[in-house]
């Protein structure tokens, strides 16, 4: 179909997925876990929170988009009883911008010492 617009990770190692795709000035972005760009994972729930909006934010950036024109936002976590340290650092990471309506739930069996993985749909600015 034209017009869509699919960006691949920019580390350039091979996923059988794009980084993003844009279509109609909607993007959405695939799941970003807590990997840094070392392949590290940090142990506290907070910093993975942390590293999981850069990862996103790295990726809305490349396709024209910002937190701030987030429309929707997934999250998984691994423990629901993480919720409270969770939301906190999530509410930090969006400060006084509009909070986008979210859906969060609890999965099971992330890879190593991963907590969280979020998605998001934006609108490219």
């Amino acid at each position: 179909m034209s017009g869509i617009q699919r960006r691949w990770h920019e580390d350039g190692k091979p996923r059988p997925y794009t980084a993003s795709a844009t279509f109609g000035g909607v993007v959405w972005a695939c799941g970003q876990v807590p990997t840094r760009a070392d392949g590290s994972t940090p142990q506290s729930l907070r910093d993975q929170v942390n590293v999981v909006f850069d990862n996103l934010e790295k990726v809305l950036a490349d396709a024209g988009a910002d937190l701030s024109s987030v429309l929707k936002i997934t999250v998984f976590l691994a423990n629901l009883d993480e919720f409270d340290e969770y939301n906190s650092a999530y509410l930090a990471r969006f400060g006084d911008l509009t909070l986008p309506p979210r859906t969060t739930v609890e999965v099971a069996r992330f890879r190593g010492g991963k907590r969280i993985e979020m998605d998001v749909v934006a609108a490219a600015i």
